[in-house]
């Protein structure tokens, strides 16, 4: 028997950990970067309208395209859809950037999401074929921690890069990336892939696809997303009402046809699982914190402090720093004590700052007396969100990684919608033009983030007990085995209770 090993702090470094989180810094970023040139690719392709449209056609192909992907990805193998994801992506960032007009742009776009949902979604499944144990929590929260990141420093890198070359290069510095991401890619990525539902099961209909559950979902997502992104200030129309309509109906459509589908796209059945429960509805509140927060706190850094659309970014680099570093630190601590009051703690800590910023904001607030507010946030995210991926992969079976990958992101998508639409609501009751009412404006925001935190803490605490998670398996030693070698984790081989088992099958499946 061999000695125990050390634990440890960071994930083994490999060459999957680095294309994973780079390739996905670079869908993450693309979701906001875009909106900081938005007046000037009005200006120059669109005669002055409104160039908004960049910006949804983005976000509803791929918060339409990341559950199916996801799916597939699980039958057809990892290495083929990443690479294909890659190359889409990369190709129509290339239009984009020669885009000669608005509908060009938006073509170019709508390829440029389909390329980002295969990106995202096989994220997750790569890290888990890759590590496994310990090392695979700890990569997964590095992973979650610096796209989070990512998309905390994108308007920064977005001002710049805009201010500076004009909105051609916020698309132009995709190529170098995405062509040494791709080069990358078929270097370190196995050729076999390591999980593979379809040959796990051998059946004939684990190789069907569920190509109606996916177009029903598509439609439902895509309508639920323009619903989302409509401007708040625009009164409701007819059409805004078809929409609803649509996004309603394709919705229960869609959880319809998942309970008779042979290969449903979405496992509802994973759902009965508390803890997975806690950890989805985890990932859809931290998205609706972290991007409807961050959207209106840079509001008040540039029209309630008066700074620079760089200053304003730059201010925001606390939160980056501790997202990184206490994302590891949340890694860790789910080897050690009860996840769900690691990411309860996590969630707390957010609040706390969320809270803070709002009893000190004024327009008169020095810079300076921001930062330890920023940094409980940012502290408080990496606590809490790297730990809620790792807990959705453990309680789930290894054929099935890559529909939870689908689903987290396709949540996080909604949350990034819900979060900027009903924070931006709030916003409009309390705010308005002029320092005063910018201020006033964020500061509600602030206030209803720190509520949203507090309901989260008791998702964490309530649904991801100590029973309802398994413990994690051990990282293999040395080397570790190939992939397809690895073993599931203990207490995950029948990751779908019947109604029957409850929560009874949980807690008997972590004392195993």
């Amino acid at each position: 028997m061999s000695a125990r090993q050390k634990p440890r702090r960071l994930p083994p470094f490999s060459g999957v950990l680095v294309l994973v989180m780079a390739s996905t810094g670079l869908v993450v970023v693309d979701l906001t970067i875009v909106a900081i040139g938005l007046p000037l690719i009005s200006a120059d392709i669109a005669d002055g309208a409104s160039a908004e449209s960049v910006v949804v056609t983005y976000m509803v192909a791929m918060g339409a395209l990341t559950q199916i992907v996801g799916s597939l990805s699980d039958r057809w193998g990892r290495r083929s859809l990443f690479l294909a994801g890659i190359g889409v992506f990369t190709l129509s960032s290339l239009a984009a950037t020669a885009a000669p007009d608005l509908l060009w742009l938006n073509i170019a776009r709508v390829a440029q999401g389909a390329g980002a949902a295969a990106i995202m979604a096989n994220g997750i499944p790569l890290l888990s074929d890759r590590y496994a144990g310990e090392e695979r929590d700890l990569a997964i929260g590095a992973w979650g921690s610096f796209a989070t990141a990512a998309g905390l420093l994108a308007p920064v890198f977005g001002g710049v890069l805009a201010e500076t070359f004009g909105w051609r290069a916020v698309f132009a510095v995709n190529l170098p990336l995405g062509a040494a991401a791709w080069a990358l890619a078929v270097r370190v990525l196995p050729r076999a892939p390591g999980t593979d539902g379809a040959g796990a099961s051998g059946g004939g209909a684990a190789r069907r696809t569920d190509w109606l559950g996916g177009l029903l979902l598509m439609l439902g997502l895509g309508a639920a997303t323009l619903l989302m992104l409509r401007p708040g200030e625009t009164p409701w129309s007819a059409r805004d009402t078809a929409v609803l309509i649509t996004a309603c109906a394709a919705s229960a459509a869609f959880l319809a046809v998942q309970l008779r589908a042979p290969v449903p796209t979405l496992e509802l059945r994973m759902f009965a699982r508390p803890a997975f429960s806690g950890a989805m509805l985890a990932v859809l509140l931290s998205r609706v914190l972290t991007i409807g927060g961050s959207v209106y706190l840079v509001l008040y850094f540039s029209d309630g402090l008066g700074m620079s659309p760089t200053g304003a970014g730059l201010l925001m680099t606390p939160i980056f720093l501790a997202q990184i570093v206490m994302g590891m630190v949340g890694s860790k601590l789910i080897g050690t004590r009860p996840p769900g009051l690691v990411i309860g703690a996590g969630y707390a800590l957010k609040g706390v700052g969320f809270a803070a910023l709002a009893l000190l904001i004024t327009p008169g607030t020095p810079w300076w007396a921001l930062v330890v507010p920023l940094l409980a946030w940012g502290a408080g995210g990496g606590i809490a969100g790297a730990p809620v991926m790792a807990v959705a992969v453990r309680v789930t079976a290894p054929e099935r990684v890559g529909m939870v990958a689908g689903t987290v992101s396709t949540l996080a998508s909604l949350g990034a919608g819900v979060g900027t639409a009903a924070l931006g609501a709030v916003f409009a009751l309390r705010g308005g033009p002029g320092a005063e009412a910018v201020t006033d404006g964020a500061r509600a925001v602030l206030g209803v983030s720190a509520a949203l935190a507090a309901v989260a803490v008791l998702v964490a605490v309530t649904l991801i007990g100590p029973r309802r998670v398994p413990g994690r398996a051990p990282a293999p030693a040395a080397q570790g085995p190939a992939p397809a070698e690895r073993r599931p984790v203990p207490g995950t081989e029948d990751p779908v209770p019947s109604a029957e088992e409850g929560d009874e099958g949980d807690s008997s499946r972590a004392r195993m």
